[in-house]
């Protein structure tokens, strides 16, 4: 669901040494979009990925030259491409299947094997999930053994984010106050990647409310919005809500988004593991 955040912060990164797709058939709208910006991303499979990284193999030029660092005229010229590599990341994206949180269980288990997987060759995981339905709540305390910091979508209270319509407003108070601003009228709000998946998730819907037709038709709703985060090209973004309305018999709002809780939280990230690397002597990935 926060595809369209994943491909801003990423696509505006400058500084990525690599950019990875875990290669699966979640993987490829999103490597669509990237290489539509463009933004150059490699898809791999994840034993591919793993054996790559923890042997550190790798197209290198500071490689080639390290048999030449002991003539003076190359051992400067080595060493502060070694300190660049050091602020340079290499990023993994593994994308899950989308509609996972229709199943909170089935939610917590994939991303907990996701983890799992990641971790032995990573040097950070930036989870791009709210606490979806406290489904993800304790991840901190659960892998507080983990040899490999987990970093989460925190917004401005320091909070980490609910889910991503909490993300795309601003972050759990802004969230909070959306919800009361019109007390006894029910308000579904809707991100881009929402609105062009709400059809498929309906049909996938079991014990999730989000997109139960039975749910949604109670009179307590009345307001579908649309949310405006300024990041998405979907062509078909208005029509889909639209169809979403009408389809449930609701007014349209429209109101503004944000992108900030995703690209703050990703530039924490990056700063910490930066910081890291620079004392471990290392070159970091997440």
């Amino acid at each position: 669901m926060l595809e369209d955040e994943l491909v801003h912060v990423l696509s505006q990164d400058r500084e990525l040494k690599h950019l990875i797709l875990v290669e699966n058939r979640e993987s490829q709208a999103l490597f669509r979009k990237l290489k539509s910006l463009p933004c150059l991303a490699f898809p791999l499979s994840l034993d591919r990925i793993s054996s790559l990284l923890k042997n550190g193999q790798g197209l290198s030029f500071r490689k080639a030259l390290k048999p030449f660092r002991s003539y003076p005229i190359f051992k400067e010229l080595y060493e502060k491409l070694k300190l660049k590599e050091k602020s340079q990341l290499t990023v993994v994206v593994n994308r899950l299947r989308l509609g996972l949180h229709v199943d909170l269980e089935l939610l917590k288990s994939e991303v907990y094997k996701n983890i799992r997987e990641m971790a032995p060759f990573s040097d950070g995981i930036l989870l791009f999930y709210g606490t979806c339905g406290h489904a993800l709540g304790n991840l901190k305390n659960d892998f507080s053994k983990l040899n490999c910091p987990l970093y989460f979508l925190k917004d401005s209270q320091g909070e980490t984010v609910e889910d991503c319509i909490s993300l795309a407003l601003g972050g759990n108070e802004a969230y909070a106050e959306a919800l009361l601003a019109q007390p006894g009228v029910g308000t579904i709000y809707l991100t881009p990647m929402w609105a062009s998946n709400w059809n498929k998730m309906k049909a996938e819907a079991r014990t999730s409310l989000d997109l139960n037709e039975k749910y949604l038709r109670n009179s307590h709703y009345r307001r579908a919005a649309k949310i405006n985060t300024g990041l998405s090209s979907d062509p078909d973004f208005q029509k889909n809500v639209l169809a979403f309305a009408h389809y449930f018999e609701m007014e349209l709002i429209e109101i503004k988004g944000s992108a900030e809780i995703a690209k703050c939280s990703y530039a924490s990230a990056k700063k910490a593991l930066i910081e890291k690397s620079f004392c471990n002597n290392s070159k970091p990935s997440f």
